[in-house]
């Protein structure tokens, strides 16, 4: 079966488990998303399954991507698409697929989304730098110092400095599914996720 699906990351909360102690959550509408697309060694040169996720309107659509669409037998198209590795045969075009047939409560899964942009940031918030001293005369203190040395004559690509902070993709692994709502397609997840409130996230086997 497919490895992953997209959803909406609603917002955190906490929940009690058996033992009574209180469990921090982040709510992930999980789907329900449809099979657009199943790539093939043949055509493609691998399997896989592109997925799509919350319908669109369809002017916002080009005519390419509607061909496929109205192939996978779909009603409207859908605004958001990514792809799965799966095996011959665990998908086919236009297949619904909910939380419930992809994850099970108390698995492991990783959660890909765009974090918060948290603007223009110096070294000290940005990179963790430790600063200078704040007292005994000194004038530096939330300044990075030197970008290289004499030698080179410039500034290596990737160098630490200030500049926008956030709005990146990222990754965080070894997150719980506590619970699955099937009825209203929501996940449970113990802990937090990336992005802010609304964004798009990408849950996946581990």
């Amino acid at each position: 079966m497919l490895k992953g699906l997209i959803g909406r990351k609603l917002g955190m909360t906490h929940i009690f488990d058996e033992q009574g102690r209180m469990v921090p959550v982040t709510v992930v509408e999980l789907g329900p998303c449809y099979v657009v697309q199943v790539r093939t060694p043949d055509k493609d040169g691998y399997y896989a399954a592109q997925i799509g996720y919350m319908p669109t309107k369809t002017h916002r659509v080009n005519k390419p991507m509607m061909g496929i669409f109205k192939r996978a037998g779909l009603e409207k198209p859908l605004r958001y698409l990514k792809e799965f590795a799966v095996l011959e045969g665990e998908a086919a075009s236009g297949q619904e697929v909910r939380a419930e047939h992809v994850f099970k409560e108390g698995e492991i899964v990783k959660v890909t989304g765009i974090s918060k942009g948290k603007g223009f940031a110096g070294v000290v918030r940005r990179y963790k730098f430790a600063g200078g001293p704040m007292t005994h005369g000194s004038m530096v203190h939330r300044r990075p110092l030197s970008s290289g040395a004499t030698g080179p004559q410039r500034v290596f690509k990737g160098k630490p400095m200030p500049g926008r902070m956030g709005g990146e993709q990222v990754t965080t692994r070894n997150l719980t599914i506590v619970k699955i709502l099937a009825d209203k397609n929501y996940v449970l997840i113990k802990g937090s996720v990336p992005g802010g409130r609304g964004s798009i996230v990408y849950v996946q086997k581990q």
